[in-house]
């Protein structure tokens, strides 16, 4: 069997952010560090395993950093690395395509759409 590699710089971004729930946890961290418990709220839908999986695969990657606070009761909060800030700005431009084009994907998926702002 061959080792992994990497075909291009958006295979290894797809890497990170792959799957349903990376890019929303990522987004849910864009303005503040937030604990456990308001991420799950924020991430409508996540399962407790998935976004525990979900954080402990993005601070692997150095995207989301994890600070528990020596306090009683503990305190956990995750926060965006300056990398994860970065690929944070990357993803805007994705997000406005996805913006103007959810409509259409979702008629044709047969999805229903988050109502407009």
């Amino acid at each position: 069997m061959q080792p992994r590699s990497y075909r291009c710089g958006l295979d290894a971004a797809i890497d990170v952010i792959g799957g349903r729930w990376k890019s929303l946890v990522l987004w849910a961290l864009h303005e503040k560090p937030l604990r456990f418990g308001e991420l799950k709220r924020s991430v409508r839908g996540i399962s407790e395993k998935m976004l525990i999986q979900s954080l402990r695969e993005l601070e692997h990657d150095e995207i989301v950093h994890r600070e528990a606070h020596a306090e009683i009761p503990p305190r956990v909060e995750y926060s965006l690395t300056e990398r994860g800030q970065a690929l944070n700005t990357a993803l805007l431009p994705l997000g406005d395509w996805g913006e103007t084009n959810m409509r259409h994907i979702a008629g044709r998926r047969g999805v229903e759409p988050a109502p407009q702002h």
